[in-house]
């Protein structure tokens, strides 16, 4: 049984290693989180740019603030997904946040004929990203628990 094996317990599939295994970790590391890290970057700064048409969607007083508000917590979460800093809480704030725009805006969004479509397209595209938030969360959790 090789260390790995033994790291990982008993009937543990024991992936690549060498150059294999450091490509391997570098795309699922390095370059997932960049991937996954670069939508939210992009929406918070694009909260920044149309926050007065924006503010036309958010379901509570004070629009324009509540713009910015997310747009700062999109590019936050995104800083903390590429760094690790804070990692499982940014990804944490990232889910939540993506379930808060399922719930008050695109939901309620369905039911116009005019939005609808646009609407349940955006409702998935969030889900998708909250569920992956939340895988993220996980990793980061379980790497923090490794080095404990």
């Amino acid at each position: 049984m090789t260390t790995q094996t033994k790291e990982l317990g008993a009937g543990a599939a024991v992936g690549p290693t060498g150059a294999g295994a450091t490509v391997t970790r570098v795309l699922t590391t390095v370059v997932a989180r960049g991937l996954f890290a670069v939508p939210f970057a992009v929406f918070g700064a694009l909260h920044f740019v149309g926050a007065n048409a924006m503010a036309a969607m958010v379901p509570v007083p004070g629009g324009v603030f509540w713009v910015y508000f997310t747009g700062l917590a999109l590019i936050a979460g995104a800083a903390g997904i590429v760094t690790g800093r804070l990692g499982k809480w940014a990804a944490f704030g990232l889910a939540a946040l993506m379930l808060v725009f399922v719930l008050t805006v695109h939901l309620p969004g369905l039911g116009n004929p005019q939005t609808g479509q646009l609407s349940m397209i955006s409702l998935l595209k969030d889900l998708a990203l909250a569920g992956g938030a939340l895988t993220w969360a996980g990793i980061f959790d379980r790497a923090r628990e490794g080095r404990r």
